[in-house]
């Protein structure tokens, strides 16, 4: 069974499962699947969100190659992968990009992210992911932009290809704590300056301030943290960004 394709029926059950709330392992438990199988299936056909079974069984027949022919099997250069089998770098990518997902990030962006971080160079171009995710270049191109709006990826041209790669670095959760701080201290700044601007003594000035201060010190408690923890896991170690400061306006009349 673990080495058959998944039947009308199995698909049935996994988006069952899915409405359920079970876990890929317990799907993969209740139709007799590696959950590895059931991880990948779910990832290709929409995730957890919108998988549909009569439609991923259409696709996944449509895609099954006929009798004694060999399938097409797009994947990323091996040098990317460390020489590990493809497989087992998707089951991985899968479950970090789902879980991505649960944080919060878009779908896409997720996948994108998952990918290079599974990648021991750290970098893919446009056609790697289109390859890897069998998505278009467009789905691509919105998350990397969405993925650059948040910091977290940045863009690199290949001298050797011609083409533009997309980099991660190895502090990515650091860049990604510090835009989030950032962006906590514009709120918390404003929340201050509606409060005095509704009077701090008035029930809802009296929220906004209470906020502001709260996002301002747990903001400030973060980046301490974050600096001092990237210093000491840091696989290069560099100083410029524990210089880095969160860019917060000034409430009106209040000195930085």
């Amino acid at each position: 069974m673990p080495g058959e394709r998944l039947t009308h029926q199995d698909r049935r059950q996994i988006a069952t499962g899915l409405r359920d709330g079970l876990t890929y392992a317990a799907i993969a438990r209740r139709i007799g699947r590696p959950t590895s199988t059931v991880t990948r299936e779910v990832m290709r056909h929409g995730g957890p969100g919108g998988y549909q079974a009569d439609r991923a069984h259409r696709e996944g027949t449509r895609r099954a190659p006929r009798r004694g022919t060999t399938p097409p099997t797009p994947a990323p250069r091996r040098a990317d992968l460390g020489g590990r089998d493809p497989r087992l770098v998707d089951g991985v990518a899968a479950r970090n990009a789902e879980l991505f997902v649960q944080s919060g990030f878009a779908r896409m962006p997720a996948r994108v992210l998952a990918a290079l971080l599974t990648t021991d160079s750290g970098s893919l171009t446009s056609a790697d992911l289109v390859r890897r995710l069998r998505v278009s270049p467009a789905s691509v191109s919105k998350a990397v932009g969405y993925l650059e709006g948040m910091e977290i990826i940045k863009r690199e041209r290949d001298p050797h290809h011609r083409a533009e790669r997309y980099a991660i670095d190895d502090d990515v959760w650091f860049q990604a704590i510090m835009a989030s701080a950032r962006i906590d201290a514009r709120i918390a700044a404003e929340c201050r300056d509606g409060a005095r601007r509704l009077g701090v003594a008035t029930p809802a000035g009296a929220r906004l301030e209470n906020m502001g201060q709260f996002l301002h010190h747990v903001s400030d408690d973060l980046v301490r943290s974050a600096k001092h923890w990237r210093r000491v896991h840091a696989t290069h170690p560099t100083a410029e960004a524990d210089d880095a400061e969160i860019d917060e306006d000034p409430a009106p009349g209040r000195a930085r």
